[in-house]
């Protein structure tokens, strides 16, 4: 009965003290099998016509995250890197959302792996994360428990708004913005039952800013599906001083009908 528990029962309150997210382009044929039933790839067309499905590597700096029914002074300050897929998620009368569909999930906190994975199905697992700002430089380096999730990215804060990097798809960079992580909702599938599992977010001031990368060591796309690969960076967004929050999840059926 642990699915139960694994809805994201609590609403959730935080503020980012900085969000990165690099955004990767990869062929869609390679990322449709990590999609469960009822998701669909959230695509791009090039100028060439060529299709691009994205995974989203992100760190984020919280502060004060806890449920938003206790104080700021109770919630903890934490890093948090996930790696997700761009979905998106259609309902019978014609909606659709877009959102992430998690892969994996690294903290530099034990109780956060602990809850998370109690709570959700995030895939929560414990590293050494390093974070350093220096000038208008923030760096973060992740050390991961089995290697698979190391990364290392400096992002420059003061030359904004940054180019896209060089061989991205997007044409433009209101393109580029459409796929600038996180999105509006974060999608989960329940084998359990076969439903989805639909976090909605809350945030304020949303104005995600394009910046410049270095990323020495990202080794996520180095194993499993993804060995071999030559994943493409499309985008990379920086976002500061944001008041963040999830609702509780609630389900959906696999076409996207009210449960």
């Amino acid at each position: 009965m642990r699915h139960l528990l694994q809805r994201h029962p609590f609403p959730m309150r935080t503020s980012f003290a900085h969000s990165l997210v690099l955004t990767y382009a990869l062929p869609p044929e390679l990322l449709t099998p990590l999609v469960p039933p009822g998701l669909a790839l959230d695509t791009y067309r090039d100028a060439n016509g060529t299709e691009h499905g994205f995974v989203a590597a992100a760190v984020v700096d919280t502060r004060a995250l806890r449920p938003s029914f206790l104080p700021a002074g109770l919630g903890r300050d934490l890093v948090l890197t996930g790696y997700r897929i761009f979905t998106r998620f259609s309902t019978p009368g014609g909606r659709t959302m877009r959102g992430l569909r998690i892969l994996r999930s690294d903290t530099d906190h034990r109780m956060m792996v602990l809850g998370g994975n109690l709570f959700s199905r995030y895939n929560y697992r414990l590293a050494r994360i390093g974070t350093r700002t220096a000038g208008r430089t923030l760096e973060f380096k992740v050390v991961s428990a089995d290697g698979r999730a190391d990364l290392h990215v400096r992002a420059d804060l003061a030359d904004t708004p940054a180019p896209l990097p060089a061989g991205s798809p997007f044409a433009s960079a209101k393109d580029a913005r459409r796929y600038a992580g996180p999105l509006p909702y974060t999608f989960e599938y329940e084998p359990q039952t076969g439903t989805v599992i639909v976090v909605k977010a809350t945030r304020t001031h949303w104005e995600p800013v394009p910046v410049a990368v270095e990323v020495p060591t990202l080794t996520f796309f180095d194993h499993g599906p993804f060995a071999g690969t030559e994943p493409v960076l499309a985008n990379a967004f920086h976002v500061g001083d944001l008041d963040y929050g999830w609702e509780r999840g609630y389900r959906r059926a696999p076409d996207g009908g009210a449960l």
